[in-house]
């Protein structure tokens, strides 16, 4: 005989109508206003960088399905008690990656190290495609491998740290929205 759980068919109807209808307005009422303005300044920079804004939507649009998909799965409760020693694996790798990018935005200029940014955000790529294996599908695995490739991109993170940079008012923003979600626990 078939398991039949209603509340399963619900959390997949969620997720599908939430990954359709991820838009600015629909996202607002799952992320914060500090976290819209990051989302913007990422939207700018991907946009300046590829010179492709039909890219650049797609980059964002698939960070914040992710988001919402995590959260959705997160607020029904759905991660095993390993898969929540992932969660918080995955928060501290964040808290410390922001952390690095403030602190290589405020230190002296020039102490940026690519290479320690990639290997912070390949790191929280692994950390989440580990958490949502057994939730989401190859296609949403394949967002987050795009997310976390673009960012991660030695050249984009150059160019994005570099003091005459155009992108340094984004970096600026991004900084001190960063620090203000550190200073309230958020991440």
């Amino acid at each position: 005989m078939e398991a039949f759980s209603s509340k399963d068919i619900a959390l997949r109807a969620e997720k599908k109508i939430l990954s359709k209808v991820a838009n600015k307005t629909s996202v607002q009422m799952f992320i914060d206003e500090t976290t819209s303005e990051i989302l913007d300044e990422l939207y700018h920079i991907s946009k300046e960088y590829t010179g492709n804004k039909p890219e650049a939507q797609k980059v964002i649009k698939n960070l914040i399905k992710i988001a919402v998909k995590i959260g959705v799965l997160f607020r029904n409760n759905r991660f095993t008690k390993e898969e929540l020693g992932t969660v918080q694996d995955f928060k501290k790798k964040l808290h410390q990656g922001a952390m690095t990018a403030i602190s290589f935005y405020e230190q002296v200029d020039f102490t940026f190290d690519k290479v320690v940014m990639e290997d912070l955000l390949i790191s929280c790529r692994d950390l989440l495609l580990k958490l949502v294996k057994n939730h989401l599908t190859p296609k949403s695995h394949g967002r987050i491998n795009h997310v976390f490739n673009h960012y991660s991109d030695p050249e984009l993170l150059t160019k994005l740290y570099d003091p005459s940079s155009p992108f340094r008012p984004n970096l600026t923003r991004i900084c001190k929205a960063l620090n203000k979600l550190v200073e309230d626990g958020t991440i």
